[in-house]
């Protein structure tokens, strides 16, 4: 008798389904069946990729683990992993090269973007000082270069307009024009070698007054940004910029009527679908869990223009529910078949493929 089937003499059939499912499951089944936060995850209809992510960057192992886990529970093809964006006095401030060692064991599943922890302070900082001369710029360029040498594919999470918010694990106000000179360069740097950047930034089409409920550290003022915006677009067309975070709106102006001017304007920008069921914000894209009329417009009018970017953070120490992943992968089966297809894969797919 072969030693499976005298094993299976001893064992009460839940006793050997158990067995079975510990030799033969995948490494990342086995690691969503034994966490409760990935065991619980419902699957998208189809494979998708998701473009904004975030992990641990203290304990990079674990977090890729507990990353693996959700792709397999949610069906997910790849996720390309982003680091925090920061200002010039964050001491806790990071890069890519703390988590790439872990994330590059993955390369069919996972992919990291960088800048937020390096290039991103140095935006802030010249804004501040007004000091964007060869020296700066040289600097910035060399370590743009070196984070494209480590294995990076796109600059990002960058931020121009970050407010602090509560549920932010980033506790500083950052901003810098969006057309300033070295958010320029770097337009230059991405489009030279064929690398997106992704983008935070809050919408205001003109300054207003900070709402009440922002209190410090951030200002009594908020900057008009779309016209400067729209000019770092115009600025270089091979840019492939990625504006973070559609469908999650902390002031209320980025509506789906602004997002669709500047969809027609600007060949080289493109839209990260976020929905937070947590955090929805003051335009979300669904309401009562369906995608809104006026959403599913906007996808349907501009399929090749967006992708998935759940934000979602992975970090091993917490016990929340993965709701960000959760809920934009299911976002998904509510769209055409076509129109999921693009969004769902070809989108990002071409976005980071290296072609035009």
């Amino acid at each position: 008798m072969r030693p499976i089937s005298r094993m299976a003499a001893l064992l009460s059939g839940g006793a050997l389904a158990v067995l079975m499912v510990s030799q033969f499951a995948t490494g990342a089944e086995r690691l969503a069946a034994a966490n409760p936060r990935t065991a619980v995850l419902k699957p998208a209809s189809a494979p998708y990729i998701d473009g904004h992510t975030h992990i641990d960057q203290n304990r990079p192992e674990e977090a890729v683990q507990l990353l693996l886990g959700a792709m397999d529970g949610l069906n997910a093809a790849k996720y390309y992993i982003q680091t925090e964006p920061y200002g010039p006095d964050n001491p806790t401030a990071w890069d890519a090269d703390k988590i790439l060692a872990a994330v590059k064991k993955y390369p069919d599943k996972m992919a990291a973007l960088g800048g937020g922890g390096t290039l991103n302070p140095m935006i802030i900082d010249a804004q501040r000082t007004g000091n964007a001369g060869p020296e700066v710029r040289k600097k910035f360029r060399d370590t743009a270069e070196r984070l494209i040498a480590q294995g990076i594919v796109g600059f990002g999470e960058m931020s121009i307009e970050h407010l602090s918010l509560p549920q932010s694990p980033v506790k500083d106000y950052e901003y810098a024009a969006a057309d300033s000179p070295l958010m320029m360069l770097l337009a230059d740097i991405a489009a030279e070698h064929n690398i997106p950047i992704d983008l935070h930034m809050e919408a205001l089409p003109q300054t207003i007054n900070t709402p009440t409920e922002y209190g410090p550290p951030n200002p009594p003022q908020l900057q008009g940004n779309i016209a400067a915006f729209e000019r770092l677009l115009a600025h270089n067309r091979n840019t492939k910029m990625i504006w973070a975070h559609a469908g999650s709106d902390n002031i209320g102006f980025r509506t789906p009527e602004l997002m669709r001017g500047m969809l027609q304007r600007n060949s080289n920008l493109y839209l990260e679908i976020k929905y937070d069921p947590g955090f929805p914000g003051k335009d979300p894209p669904v309401a009562d869990g369906k995608i809104k009329p006026e959403w599913m417009k906007l996808y349907s009018d501009f399929p090749d223009r967006f992708l998935i970017g759940s934000d979602q953070h992975f970090d091993p120490p917490a016990t929340g529910p993965l709701a960000r992943s959760q809920q934009n992968a299911l976002l998904l089966d509510q769209m055409p078949p076509d129109l999921r297809r693009k969004i769902a894969m070809e989108n990002a797919q071409r976005l980071y493929s290296g072609k035009r």
